[in-house]
Order: structure tokens, then C-alpha cells, then sequence
């Protein structure tokens, strides 16, 4: 079975927005005096997005804007990449969100935690082409523990 092949540069995009979504949660959860709740509904719909990439990918907002808006500005990609890395890396930020969705329950501190790491990773994929779930899709399918 082969991968679907992508265009780089729309998880790029996809990554842009979440940055921006998480720091403003991360701000948030860490600023206000009742951050945490007021963090909260940030992340939900981080956990949703992150929800609708991993069970539908190709009806994901940012996927559509991309494809619809962005992309046909751009001139052709200079190389396609496999789609099983950044899906991986989707269900890792699903992960993340999650902690801080399930984890506000217990320690509310777990919303901002969440943010953070979510931040840093989109911030890396977004701005310096570095994506850190696709890095552990690759260590961990050169251990065999993904196929």
C-alpha cells in the first residue's frame, strides 16, 4: 500500500493557525486570574480540531483554506512528502489536547501545559519547518514499533 503524497507547505499552514490558538490558550490559562477556565474553551477546540484531522482529514478546515485559497497563490511545490508523518503528528497534538481537556478536571494547571507544548510544537512545524511528531513517526517506525 502506498502513501498519499502532500504538499508540504499546508501542514505548515495548518500549524501556523494552531500557534496562534495555543499561544493565545497558553496566555491566557497563564495571565488571567481564572486562566485556566478561561483557557478552557480554547482548548476543546483545539482537541476538536485536532479530533476532525485525525477522523477526516480531507474535510479539515485548514486543509480546505489551504487547498482552496492559499495554494493556488503558491507555485507548485518543489517536492511532495508522505502523509503518515504529519498524520501521526496529529494524533500526538490530539494527545496533548486531550490532556489538557481531561486534565482541567483534576489540575486545571494541565490547560496551560497542554497549550504550552502544543504551541511549541506547531510553532516549530510553522516557522522553522521542523515538525516534531514527524520526527517521532520516523524514530519510532526505525524501532519497528510503527509500520
Amino acid at each position: 500500500m502506498s502513501a498519499e503524497l502532500i504538499d508540504p507547505r499546508g501542514p505548515r499552514f495548518g500549524a501556523a493557525i494552531t500557534s496562534a490558538l495555543s499561544l493565545a490558550a497558553f496566555g491566557i490559562a497563564v495571565s488571567a486570574p481564572e486562566g485556566f477556565s478561561a483557557a478552557y474553551p480554547l482548548i476543546v477546540l483545539l482537541a476538536v480540531l485536532f479530533s476532525w484531522s485525525v477522523f477526516s482529514p480531507k474535510t479539515h478546515p485548514y486543509g480546505l483554506v489551504f487547498k482552496k485559497l492559499v495554494r493556488p497563490r503558491l507555485s507548485a511545490p518543489s517536492e511532495l512528502e508522505d502523509s503518515r508523518p504529519p498524520q501521526f503528528a496529529q494524533k500526538v497534538g490530539l494527545g496533548f489536547a486531550l490532556l489538557g481537556l481531561v486534565g482541567f478536571w483534576f489540575a486545571p494547571v494541565l490547560v496551560a501545559v497542554s497549550a504550552g507544548f502544543i504551541f511549541f510544537a506547531a510553532f516549530l512545524n510553522a516557522f522553522f519547518n521542523f515538525c516534531l511528531g514527524c520526527q517521532m513517526y520516523l524514530g519510532l517506525k526505525r524501532f519497528g514499533i510503527v509500520s
